[in-house]
């Protein structure tokens, strides 16, 4: 079990050895943990403490497809993703259960679309939803406010959002963007999608859009890697709802200049998907695209720039979701969940979730 342990975490008895120096003891039965070194043990490698006694390793899977820039579903389990993932599942097990016991409204767009139904058709219902013109983007200052007027209008039509780069508030354990970019789980309830928040916000907006288009279909599942051209007929359905909502053809076809940097900067999404879209609709041709796509590949994935300023309050605001909060505080209020769920669902604790509350939701 320690072995399996030490696997799951991504990292192998050599390197384990040197940050638990009496862990070769274990391994060869010449020694045995206490009940304190076990306890250490578990919180290093992130595991369950009950897990080390059991007699076999329990199976442990991404609970839905998570495609990579190579388009294939991946069987690849990292760590950090699966807990996260973990994470947002209790917080949507608990919302299901309220919302359902207080009888309130919640989102209607989850399972309103078909993959037959055109894509223009599934754009039309979500800009409804989300009230949004096809030039909502351009009055907009950057990407970062485009990321906030999405999350807003999403949150307002009851889709849970959660933003974070990291595994809950552990700054040790980061997300990779080429691990996970988002994820959208599917519910009639509590439809929800995580956003990882160290992508370029232009990813970002790219993958808040495609995952809502997931939730439209009622399929849970999520991405990571570079952006490229997915094979699998759901994602490719969602990449096209999502290309179609940011980069509206028509709007497209108004503006088009050639300049793929311009144009991206007016749509605040990424300068791949401007070109990918206007190759497909027939103003770029295959040698300039082409040309283009080698050049964009040799560009590191940007990532959000750290500032060193970031305020710990706001950034719970996006980790823990606005309207994820709110309904943990009336819960709390109503005397329907104690203080001690509200700590482990939002991940913040005694004044510093009481501050949160006060000043922030």
């Amino acid at each position: 079990m320690l072995r399996w342990a030490i696997r799951r975490a991504g990292s192998n008895e050599e390197e384990a050895s040197k940050a638990i120096p009496a862990l070769a003891g274990w391994l060869s039965g010449e020694k045995k943990p206490t009940v304190i070194q076990l306890q250490q043990f578990a919180n290093k490698f992130h595991v369950p403490f009950g897990y080390l006694f059991l007699q076999e390793a329990p199976m442990e899977n991404i609970p839905f497809p998570m495609f990579r820039g190579d388009t294939v579903k991946s069987d690849h389990f990292n760590l950090n993703v699966y807990d996260t993932i973990m994470h947002v599942r209790s917080r949507q097990d608990w919302l299901e259960e309220y919302l359902e016991e207080n009888d309130i409204d919640t989102c209607q767009l989850v399972g309103t679309a078909q993959l037959k139904m055109p894509i223009g058709e599934t754009v039309f219902m979500l800009r409804k939803a989300l009230k949004l013109e096809p030039r909502w983007a351009f009055s907009l200052l950057n990407a970062d406010a485009a990321v906030s007027m999405l999350t807003k209008q999403m949150e307002e039509a009851g889709i849970f959002l959660a933003y974070n780069g990291v595994v809950g508030n552990n700054t040790h354990r980061p997300l990779q963007v080429s691990e996970c970019r988002g994820f959208a789980l599917a519910s009639k309830t509590a439809p929800y999608i995580f956003v990882n928040s160290t992508d370029s916000k232009s990813a970002q907006l790219f993958t808040l859009i495609h995952e809502a288009a997931h939730l439209m279909l009622g399929v849970s599942a999520g991405h990571a890697g570079e952006e490229t051209t997915s094979q699998d007929v759901i994602e490719t359905y969602c990449d096209r709802v999502a290309a179609e909502f940011l980069v509206p053809a028509t709007v497209l076809h108004e503006i088009w200049n050639g300049d793929i940097k311009y144009i991206s900067r007016r749509f605040k999404v990424s300068e791949i998907v401007i070109a990918r879209r206007a190759h497909d609709l027939g103003m770029l041709s295959d040698n300039d695209y082409r040309t283009f796509w080698l050049e964009y590949r040799k560009r590191p994935i940007p990532i959000q720039k750290k500032s060193g300023r970031g305020d710990f309050y706001q950034t719970s605001v996006k980790r823990v979701g606005r309207l994820f909060a709110i309904h943990i505080r009336n819960a709390v209020n109503n005397r329907q969940l104690s203080y001690t769920e509200a700590y482990r669902l939002t991940g913040l604790h005694g004044n510093t979730y009481q501050h949160f509350m006060t000043n922030n939701i």
